[in-house]
């Protein structure tokens, strides 16, 4: 695809997540927060569904993993022992012409010269290091003694509880603590829609072994984090692992992948599989003075586990999805023309709605009251959204540029003044294929949760 074709598309995406309710600028009757998003009704439900597969898929399908949920207010020497005070930062750069803050590496380079990427001035600050973490104070009192910081990742309250979490689990090594979370990081430039942002959720597994597994378990992890986005419905044509070189990697990791995506704006790193060895574990013994580490009863042995972290970030893998989902292809209208349709082609288990019940008419009160029914029958167990209003092709279009798999429409077949045969069945209609089947009220449970797993 070529850039323009690319940015276009980033633009339509951008343009659908504000108008059906998935992604809204934060703040934006006050001009805009930059780098903080709201999500609407849609993309609240998108992310729930994305965050519960996770927690599903990682901790409840699993016997070694348990969960926790840390505080997003940290204690300094926390991160004073994890070495995000002294080194969490990213070189900064201002343009003196056109004002703006700048990375580093978001500088353009001409014949060997650094530019501005906005104006293309020359005229550059020196580098300085920018700490990336917001710093607040906890009581009364605003000084030293109370300062605090919103965490910068959910990984470090995992660390801090490492000791409580496996005397109360009772697990053996390899064991993992899941958590899913909110992180701050104060990002001298936010870009790329929800990508890169200050406020942002991340999904993070800590998986504790014995050193000589920790290579092995790297793998193990590398490939059990691609199913995962396989199986919820991205494409691994999409996908690409790298493996970080020793120059790129943390000085502790003996290993790490970055999981990337092809979104419209480039290749991006969309998850991080990381060997971190003991240091975390280690470096937080040292500076508290407790001890972290594990006994193993058969050996006898006492030792510092070594770790290995899958980190996801959910504001970008939901960005992923709606990326790969967007699709525009021909459909028929009401008069059999043909048109151009927008689908969000999401899986089934993570759409925001799962079904849309429509009566063929609204002022035929018959088809109204079988239609609220069946949304009485279907509520306890999905999702549904109910539309009366307009054409039904255009009902269906509404339902395809929002993901929803499944349409039900109640016509007078499902009153049987046609056919008697037909009284109480109804339409059910595939929002990718298109294709609809007459299926009997009574089996819409079975048939539609079977679909949607």
């Amino acid at each position: 695809m070529s850039d323009k074709h690319d940015a276009q598309r980033m633009e339509k995406i951008v343009s659908l997540c504000k108008r059906r309710g998935f992604i809204f600028q934060s703040s934006e009757i006050y001009g805009g927060l930059n780098g903080a998003w709201d999500y609407g009704p849609l993309g609240v439900e998108l992310k729930r569904n994305l965050k519960n597969y996770w927690w599903r898929v990682i901790v409840h399908e699993r016997d070694d993993v348990v969960g926790m949920d840390g505080a997003i207010l940290t204690h300094p020497e926390v991160l004073k022992a994890s070495g995000h005070v002294e080194g969490f930062s990213d070189p900064m750069i201002d343009c003196r012409v056109c004002k703006a803050h700048l990375r580093f590496d978001q500088l353009m380079e001409k014949n060997g010269v650094k530019q501005c990427p906005n104006c293309g001035s020359k005229d550059l600050t020196e580098a300085r290091q920018f700490n990336l973490m917001f710093e607040t104070h906890v009581g009364a009192a605003a000084d030293e003694s109370s300062i605090a910081y919103l965490r910068p990742e959910t990984a470090q309250s995992i660390f801090v509880q490492f000791k409580n979490i496996l005397e109360i689990s009772r697990k053996k090594l390899p064991f993992g603590i899941a958590q899913i979370g909110k992180a701050f990081r104060n990002e001298i430039n936010p870009r790329n829609f929800t990508f890169r942002s200050r406020e942002f959720e991340q999904m993070e597994l800590e998986y504790f072994c014995r050193p000589e597994q920790g290579m092995e378990l790297l793998e193990y992890w590398k490939e059990e984090r691609l199913k995962f986005y396989e199986n919820i419905g991205i494409s691994l044509a999409n996908l690409h692992v790298r493996n970080v070189p020793d120059e790129e990697r943390a000085f502790y990791s003996k290993g790490t992948y970055d999981i990337e995506y092809d979104f419209p704006f480039g290749r991006q790193e969309l998850e991080g599989v990381a060997y971190r060895t003991d240091y975390d574990l280690s470096q937080h013994q040292k500076a508290s003075g407790k001890s972290l580490e594990y006994f193993n009863e058969e050996t006898k042995e006492k030792f510092i586990p070594h770790v290995i972290e899958p980190s996801a970030g959910v504001d970008r893998t939901v960005l992923a999805l709606i990326c790969d989902a967007y699709s525009e292809d021909q459909a028929p209208n009401d008069k059999g023309e043909m048109e151009s349709r927008t689908v969000l082609r999401l899986h089934p288990r993570l759409a925001p709605v799962k079904c849309a019940i429509f009566p063929l008419l609204k002022n035929k009160e018959p088809l109204v009251a079988k239609a609220k029914e069946i949304v009485n029958l279907l509520r306890p167990h999905m999702t549904l959204f109910y539309d009366e209003s307009g054409a039904i092709g255009r009902r269906y279009r509404r339902q395809d540029e929002i993901g929803t798999p499944f349409g039900v429409t109640v016509d007078f077949e499902t009153l049987g003044e046609r056919d008697p045969a037909l009284r109480d069945t109804v339409t059910l209609r595939d929002r990718d294929s298109m294709t609809q089947e007459r299926v009997a009220i009574r089996e819409l449970v079975n048939i539609l949760t079977s679909r949607l797993h």
